[in-house]
């Protein structure tokens, strides 16, 4: 199957096809022309790529997961990998919902203003030099 119908049938670009084999998750053969021919099964191998993208793995974790894929057999240092992975996702989402939360904060101080956040709307510099002098005549 030659690159155009892989892309096609799995949904991808043809650049993502030669990314994958640049990372050494996918194969193909090449003709004497130099044209890349695919497996059948290269179009399933390629959906679950990108599931493991979808999921928020890098291709270097995608590339050391796909021989437990081939073999059908996980081993303990895969499922702690992926535990990791998984800690990093949450980690990023705390620190993503925390960035969320201080921009709320500033959306609704731009919507709400007060003397407390907004210099603009502080009594004036000159303020109290005027009320001295309305003191002194």
């Amino acid at each position: 199957m030659r690159i155009g119908d892989v892309a096609h049938r799995a949904g991808v670009s043809t650049r993502a096809l030669r990314y994958y084999e640049e990372q050494g998750l996918l194969d193909s053969e090449r003709t004497p022309s130099g044209q890349r021919i695919y497996a059948e099964s290269a179009v399933e191998r390629v959906q679950l790529i990108q599931q493991f993208f979808t999921a928020g793995l890098p291709s270097r974790t995608i590339l050391q997961l796909l021989p437990c894929v081939d073999s059908g057999q996980g081993s303990p240092e895969v499922f702690e990998m992926l535990a990791a992975e998984r800690d990093r996702i949450t980690a990023a989402m705390t620190d993503l919902a925390a960035a969320r939360d201080a921009l709320d904060r500033i959306v609704d101080i731009a919507n709400n203003p007060t003397p407390e956040h907004c210099p603009a709307l502080r009594e004036p510099a000159w303020a109290p030099y005027a009320e001295s002098e309305s003191d002194a005549a």
